[in-house]
């Protein structure tokens, strides 16, 4: 007998302070009769539960963080609501994490920002955990392509449940993956697509690093790729900044992206909070480090584009220079 486990019987509320974000998320499509109540009566059988099959430490957070986003999108007034966290939530995990779903809150109205109108990015990098479900929940313009860089079993596992309950990205967007245990993440981008002469939005949230130094590829990356003037945000993980003693955590971070072409900005949780009207903020220090910065070199791509503009004009000048002769 197929064992089956109810993650979820709630209602999700419709109060003013909701419905003005509505246009933001997608609805979920797993019955159309009940798309206000995004989580009434959602069952969910034991097979398209996640969390029995692995124990892998990448699997354990991964799993955290989306029981965190399913207990905040039960709450009467939700930061955001996420109609596909409960797939991967196991029943007896009811543990929430404040300043995570600020900053997921936060990183989303980045993205929505940046992303809208004709001018916006159209290429959204996320460096995920590989649960992630922004491609899925989050109201995209149309042809924006958005790339997941996570590892490759939880995304695997997660796009096979996320399937099972009916998820699905906007029909004129793309979601395209890169395994974190790519040789060359940066090539496969480009393989893959990415256009270092367009806009994009870089998003780091969740993404296993296993010490500084992976970080810094990570820095170097995106340097390369990302145009001048687009945004990296996201949240670093408070052990990497470990510093010397009296050393300004403000100071290392703005060394330590200075040196890879951004100017970087620390956001207090506090504040995003008190921004979004919520009466109490976490308590204790924070895990991680709330961050935006703005790319201020220009990428390899459009040094690429110029250095040919610069050789085409050289050429058109030698051959000038041989017609007068």
């Amino acid at each position: 007998m197929e064992l089956e486990c109810f993650l979820a019987r709630c209602f999700v509320p419709t109060s003013p302070s909701i419905m003005h974000r509505q246009s933001f998320f997608r609805e979920s499509r797993i019955n159309s009769s009940r798309r206000k109540n995004i989580y009434a009566s959602l069952k969910v059988n034991a097979k398209t539960n996640i969390h029995e099959d692995d124990d892998h430490p990448f699997f354990r957070s991964a799993i955290s963080r989306a029981s965190y986003r399913f207990q905040e999108t039960l709450r009467p007034e939700p930061l955001f609501v996420d109609p596909y966290a409960g797939c991967f939530a196991p029943p007896n995990l009811k543990s929430t994490d404040q300043n995570y779903c600020i900053g997921t809150r936060y990183i989303d109205d980045q993205l929505i920002t940046v992303t809208k109108g004709v001018d916006g990015a159209k290429q959204v990098v996320l460096f995920t955990d590989g649960m992630d479900t922004r491609a899925y929940r989050l109201n995209w313009p149309s042809s924006t392509v958005i790339y997941d860089v996570s590892p490759q079993a939880v995304f695997n596992k997660a796009s096979e449940k996320l399937r099972d309950v009916g998820a699905k990205i906007p029909r004129s967007c793309l979601l395209l993956h890169v395994p974190l245990e790519s040789s060359d993440m940066q090539q496969l981008l480009s393989d893959k697509g990415f256009n270092g002469c367009r806009p994009s939005i870089w998003v780091f949230q969740g993404f296993p690093v296993a010490n500084l130094a992976s970080f810094k590829e990570i820095l170097s990356m995106v340097g390369n790729l990302a145009m001048k003037g687009c945004l990296f945000v996201g949240e670093l993980p408070i052990w990497l900044t470990e510093t010397e003693a009296g050393f300004k955590v403000e100071k290392w971070m703005h060394e330590l992206f200075m040196g890879y072409g951004f100017r970087v900005r620390i956001i207090g949780y506090d504040g995003v909070a008190r921004n979004l009207g919520q009466q109490q903020v976490a308590a204790g220090d924070p895990d991680n480090l709330l961050f935006v910065a703005e790319h201020l070199r220009f990428s390899d791509g459009q040094m690429e584009n110029w250095r040919r503009e610069f050789q085409r004009i050289q050429e058109e000048g030698d051959e000038e220079g041989f017609e007068e002769l």
